[in-house]
């Protein structure tokens, strides 16, 4: 088995919206799965410790009971780089910690989906990067597109910076986080010819989508052949 990686094409495209609706949708369909948030920065105080919105999210959809550790294994207040929050907490990432976490997920699931954070290149000290984990994994990765202007650029930096690292990208989503984002349909059909991967998802703009809503604008059965699950 291998993982499923959401990277995106850069902080605030709707890789958590995404991640978690891939999460749910396989649920429903009868899969063991559960999402992995391997970095997170922005987290909340809690009576249990620190706790992130986004790993929150993927626990919730899961179907596989988890520690959080596990789930979400750094995880810091500050809503920052993950490098320099590590740094400023003294703490030094590992990717033997994220592979051990990521293997005890793995045992009870038939797909572990790992949300990324930021973009592809996200550092997690001076030399490694959160690619480098995926990397490990020898992840498939699905790459989440927000769809405003430049997006085609960023896009096809990631998806070239995703097969150069020897990994499949096995798709990719468009999320319209912009409204007014013009000549959309032009957009699109520059970005399938340029990516050459499947489209498995346009997610349509709305301020507060809900995850069933997601999850019915997704292509779950392709990105499951993709897969092979």
């Amino acid at each position: 088995m291998k993982p499923l990686f959401v990277a995106g094409t850069d902080t605030g495209v709707g890789k958590t919206l995404v991640a978690t609706a891939i999460v749910r949708g396989f649920a429903e369909a009868g899969l063991r799965v559960v999402g992995m948030k391997p970095v997170a920065s922005g987290c909340a105080e809690t009576p249990d410790g620190l706790r992130n919105e986004d790993a929150l999210a993927l626990q919730g959809a899961s179907n596989v009971r988890s520690r959080y550790s596990d789930i979400n294994p750094y995880a810091f207040m500050p809503a920052i780089a993950p490098h320099i929050a590590a740094e400023e907490a003294g703490i030094e990432m590992s990717l033997d910690r994220l592979e051990h976490a990521y293997e005890r997920l793995a045992l009870s699931a038939d797909v572990v989906v790992i949300e990324g954070a930021g973009g592809w290149l996200t550092p997690l000290d001076s030399q490694l990067t959160l690619a480098d984990f995926a990397i490990r994994l020898d992840a498939d990765v699905l790459l989440v597109v927000g769809l405003r202007l430049g997006c085609i650029n960023h896009a096809v930096l990631t998806a070239r910076a995703v097969q150069a690292a020897g990994l499949r990208l096995c798709g990719w989503v468009g999320n319209a986080i912009d409204p007014g984002f013009e000549r959309r349909d032009a957009n699109l059909r520059t970005l399938s010819a340029s990516l050459r991967v499947p489209c498995l998802g346009l997610v349509r703009y709305a301020g507060h989508p809900t995850l069933a809503e997601t999850v019915s604008q997704l292509d779950l059965r392709g990105l499951r052949d993709h897969l092979s699950l």
